[in-house]
């Protein structure tokens, strides 16, 4: 613990400032959840969801993991999910990868990494079904970059596919998939114009999925 009191003074300072600035923050905070937005991001430390978005605690769920993967057997996502539909009520569910992304880059690479291997296996998926489309780009960054945001158009429509979001639809709850790329290099969110907010809406998500 005190290799750690820097932290512990940071909160401290923090928490301060808080107080500070709203003295009902904290239990405001404390009595309710009810956040409009689940994010499912990548677990890069650079991709924080609330500062990238400019929301303030309570307004975001959240849930990461390598490379912002929404997979069928992946019971921590769907059940995250699950809770935010069903009992937050969320609004928008939004898929957020980022260029520059470890997890991509290493299903170009095609190198062994041990365990997650088993995990990246669902990027060079999206790899395989595009990689007539992808070869023909020369540039390796540009390459990378692409597959980003194949690999978000991909998980935006596992999304979609799950029987949570599904039955929120048949049963008419206001529930819109959005997919967004996060830049390092600049710190702005790309809009892949990815915008799901029905079933018949899943098939412009399915064409940009679609081997080229």
């Amino acid at each position: 613990m005190k290799e750690l009191k820097k932290i512990f003074q940071q909160n401290e300072a923090w928490a301060q400032q808080a107080r500070k600035e709203d003295p009902e923050f904290f239990n405001r905070l404390s009595s309710v959840q009810k956040p409009d937005y689940l994010w499912i991001g990548c677990a890069d430390s650079r991709v924080p969801a609330n500062q990238i978005c400019g929301l303030q605690p309570g307004q975001v769920f959240v849930h990461r993991n390598v490379a912002n993967l929404v997979v069928h057997t992946d019971i921590n996502c769907l059940s995250v999910l699950q809770y935010a539909v069903e009992v937050l009520q969320v609004k928008h569910v939004i898929v957020c990868g980022h260029y520059g992304c470890g997890g991509v880059l290493a299903a170009l690479d095609d190198k062994p990494l041990g365990l997650i291997d088993n995990w990246i296996r669902n990027i060079r998926d999206v790899l395989d079904l595009h990689s007539r489309y992808l070869e023909k780009i020369g540039d390796p960054k540009e390459r990378g970059r692409r597959l980003v945001e194949l690999n978000v158009a991909t998980q935006v429509t596992n999304l979609g596919n799950t029987t949570i979001v599904q039955d929120a639809w048949a049963r008419g709850q206001s529930l819109t998939i959005h997919g967004w790329v996060y830049s390092l290099k600049n710190g702005l969110l790309k809009d892949l114009d990815l915008c799901i907010s029905d079933k018949t809406a899943l098939s412009k998500a399915h064409r940009l999925t679609r081997p080229e």
